[in-house]
């Protein structure tokens, strides 16, 4: 939870200053236990943070460590893309398109021209933190679709994945791309076909009427916004998907997934990253399941349709 570039502080978790001594630090954190603690009707996931915030920064070696690392002495490359090689020989998923890239391209554009200068390395943390929130909510995605096809990568060979779909007519150079130039992930199975989006809003999360909402989302609209990257690829490509996923990290959701309910006539689900792929592969209650000449037909159109540019 604190190692996105949109995550609150361990210190402002806990609602105190970095320099407080240790005494109002434990003092600090027994408050917010009470505040957020769900049988005095705190929310159970803020209550976790809390926990975590603790854990982090409650003794003074993890503590000294944890101050380190925010302010960019580590040498913590957890923002970095990740390697391409392979630690295992399981049979994998076809897989077309690479998590992240589009995103990290303008991540790294618009950071150099909001530095006025070349960076020598775009994600020091002390680099990404002074960042504005705009650019760093760019990384915080692309690190999310990384995560997410890591997630999935496992999930067999009767499985195909695209990553990073264009959707209706995507600019031509990746750092020009906006984010809904593209689907985060198709990924098509036994279990249906499904329009994946991956996502970071930098903390916990709430839904009203069929959307997620929360203070960092501001006006945005998440679900609506993956529902019409879908229809555009069902449009194009000829196929009837299954279902709409949004991927969150875990400690942002209280439950492991939150059914929306069929909008405009497709199931839609919000889950934490962890569960999803047994959600693939037993697919979203009420979906269509996908199989036999079908699953070759809506494969051999996917792969005619979808562009990976």
């Amino acid at each position: 939870m604190f190692d996105s570039p949109l995550s609150a502080s361990a210190y402002e978790v806990l609602g105190v200053a970095p320099g407080v001594d240790d005494e109002q630090l434990r003092r600090a954190y027994r408050v917010r236990l009470r505040e957020t603690h769900p049988d005095t009707g705190g929310d159970a996931a803020v209550f976790i943070r809390v926990q975590r915030a603790w854990e982090l920064i409650g003794t003074p070696t993890g503590r000294a460590s944890y101050d380190r690392s925010r302010g960019g002495d580590s040498e913590w490359d957890g923002w970095r893309a990740p390697s391409a090689e392979r630690s295992d020989t399981r049979p994998r998923p076809k897989t077309y398109g690479e998590p992240g890239i589009h995103r990290r391209a303008r991540y790294t554009a618009l950071l150099q021209e909001w530095a006025g200068e070349e960076l020598p390395d775009p994600y020091a943390p002390s680099v990404v933190r002074a960042a504005p929130r705009a650019l760093r909510r760019l990384l915080a995605e692309a690190l999310a679709e990384e995560a997410t096809a890591h997630a999935v990568s496992g999930l067999g060979m009767g499985f195909t994945l695209w990553h990073g779909a264009a959707v209706g007519e995507s600019a031509p150079d990746p750092a020009q791309a906006d984010a809904a130039d593209r689907l985060d992930h198709i990924v098509l199975g036994p279990s249906g076909l499904y329009g994946v989006m991956s996502a970071d809003f930098g903390g916990v999360v709430g839904f009203r009427r069929g959307e997620i909402t929360g203070p960092s989302l501001g006006h945005r609209a998440p679900v609506t916004e993956l529902l019409a990257q879908i229809r555009d690829v069902a449009r194009v490509a000829r196929v009837k998907f299954s279902g709409a996923i949004v991927v969150l990290p875990d400690d942002d959701l209280a439950l492991a997934s939150t059914p929306l309910g069929s909008i405009r006539g497709l199931p839609a689900i919000v889950v934490r990253r962890s569960i999803l792929p047994t959600l693939l592969r037993s697919g979203i209650p009420g979906s269509r399941t996908i199989g036999g000449n079908e699953l070759f037909d809506v494969r051999t159109r996917l792969r005619h349709s979808i562009r990976i540019d």
